[in-house]
């Protein structure tokens, strides 16, 4: 089996490469979807992306997770293999409940058009559930290329077809619930092609039922907490599509979820990518080299000056992106956004640093914390929901967010040796960096009036202003852009 030596910078690169390229058509093909799909259609789409969510995250029980940790690539094998024996199990037992409550779900959800595709859900929680064994295996084997370029042609295949769907006439919400599905399944089939045609040997001569045993009474805290911590803390994360449904409309989750995809593109695009290579990186300095505290500040350090700015940018001038890009009639998503922002950019921060709860054996702490997280966000979401105003809810839910994730930031870290003040001090810093760009933006934007494109060139021109100096000042972030140019031959 080929290990690949790359250090944590080439693999960040692999990873953001394919995702800048999959976010980046994204990116281009949103500006016409939104204009062929009525927020409705974006709002069922939404909905079922919610569900199957939900349930496809703990379509492993979470042994997925352990596959990263052991010694040898035989045990890691078994817990691949583990994973995909409880993967059948939960699809099965969400079919049995589609069959039998399909019709109240829908009814509770106030969507009759949503009732049509419930069908699709054990599909989908089945194909997730199938992906998420194979991306932790080529993570531990440190295929990272591999993850991206599946990454690329899923996004390829997904929004070619639909926008093809789309421009012959059929944009409802199930065309943008197929195309998903769609675009994963063929990211699965390549990955798990190439894990058979590379790692077939191993595994026939490894995989045995009693070591599978053996690895779920060693990882038994995996389903025992992370199970539970996971479905809390997806659910908890999907609540609002769900209750802004409950209590309002599919029109208004239409809203929030193209406000909150666009709002997290950027995070996604990036905080994904370091995720995957951190946790890898925190397992092996933990267990092996014994230098996390160093690993966790260095990436947090990074996290908080490529996310702060742009996250706050787009609270800024939220409305006026929205306004250019994709239509009038989308305005109100892009105040949803500007409502979301400081949320996202705490969830941003912390969900790399999540993974030690897995790294650090504490997942009782993660279930914990899970637990809060959703409690506190639903109890925002009934409250706003029923004064009726949706703004309202979204601030409820966006200040419940960042208490609690910026919690759970500071103490992981503390956990990993390194002191409050130090994530204190990065996030104080940064915000100081960018306020005087911000500053110019929201003059232009109000005393001087400066219309929509405008703020938006102007807003443009200060994401460049403020990254060059930050590329500057860190060498590790300046390598994956010097190894981009560098691979496609402008250096050398």
């Amino acid at each position: 089996m080929s290990k690949s030596s790359s250090g944590f910078a080439a693999n960040v690169l692999k990873l953001v490469t394919g995702s800048v390229f999959a976010q980046g058509l994204g990116v281009l093909a949103a500006p016409v979807i939104a204009r062929l799909f009525a927020p409705e259609a974006f709002g069922v789409a939404a909905l079922f992306a919610s569900i199957a969510g939900i349930v496809g995250v703990v379509a492993c029980l979470r042994y997925e997770l352990a596959i990263m940790l052991p010694k040898t690539d035989e045990e890691a094998a078994n817990l691949l293999c583990l994973s995909l024996f409880f993967v059948f199990i939960i699809t099965g037992i969400s079919a049995l409940i589609i069959f039998f409550a399909g019709d109240i779900i829908a009814n509770l959800l106030n969507s009759s058009e949503f009732k049509k595709y419930l069908w699709l859900i054990p599909a989908a929680v089945f194909i997730s559930g199938i992906s998420l064994p194979l991306n932790y295996w080529n993570s531990r084997t440190k295929q990272f290329g591999r993850l991206s370029i599946a990454r690329v042609i899923s996004s390829v295949v997904a929004q070619s077809t639909k926008l093809g769907a789309g421009f012959a006439g059929f944009v409802s919400g199930g065309v943008l619930i197929g195309t998903g599905i769609l675009g994963q399944i063929v990211s699965t089939f390549i990955l798990g092609g190439q894990i058979c045609r590379d790692d077939r040997r191993l595994f026939k001569a490894g995989i045995r039922w009693e070591k599978m045993i053996a690895g779920l009474k060693r990882h038994k805290k995996f389903p025992i907490y992370n199970t539970w911590s996971a479905l809390l803390n997806t659910a908890s994360q999907q609540l609002p599509t769900i209750m802004l449904a409950f209590y309002f409309s599919p029109k208004i989750v239409g809203f929030y979820a193209l406000g909150k995809t666009v709002l997290s593109m950027p995070m996604n695009m990036v905080g994904g990518a370091v995720a995957q290579v951190f946790f890898q990186k925190a397992s092996e300095a933990h267990y092996r080299t014994g230098n996390l505290s160093k690993v966790v500040e260095e990436v947090f350090k990074r996290l908080v000056s490529l996310g702060i700015f742009p996250i706050l940018l787009l609270t800024l001038i939220g409305e006026d992106l929205f306004v250019v890009v994709f239509g009038a009639r989308w305005a109100e998503a892009g105040v949803y956004m500007q409502i979301l922002g400081l949320w996202i950019f705490f969830q941003f921060i912390s969900s790399p640093i999540s993974t030690l709860f897995a790294v650090l054996e504490k997942q009782n702490y993660g279930l914990f914390f899970n637990g809060v997280l959703f409690g506190t966000r639903a109890v925002s979401l009934i409250v706003g929901g029923m004064t009726g105003d949706v703004r309202f809810t979204l601030f409820l839910v966006a200040s419940t967010g960042v208490v609690c994730y910026g919690f759970l930031c500071f103490w992981l870290i503390s956990k990993a040796g390194l002191p409050v003040i130090t994530p204190l001090y990065q996030i104080v810093k940064y915000s100081i960096y960018s306020s005087p760009l911000l500053i110019v933006i929201a003059l232009a934007k109000w005393p001087l009036g400066v219309q929509e494109i405008g703020v938006l060139v102007l807003g443009l021109c200060c994401l460049v202003m403020y990254y060059l100096p930050v590329m500057i000042q860190d060498e590790e972030l300046r390598k994956p852009i010097y190894m981009f140019f560098q691979r496609l031959g402008f250096v050398k």
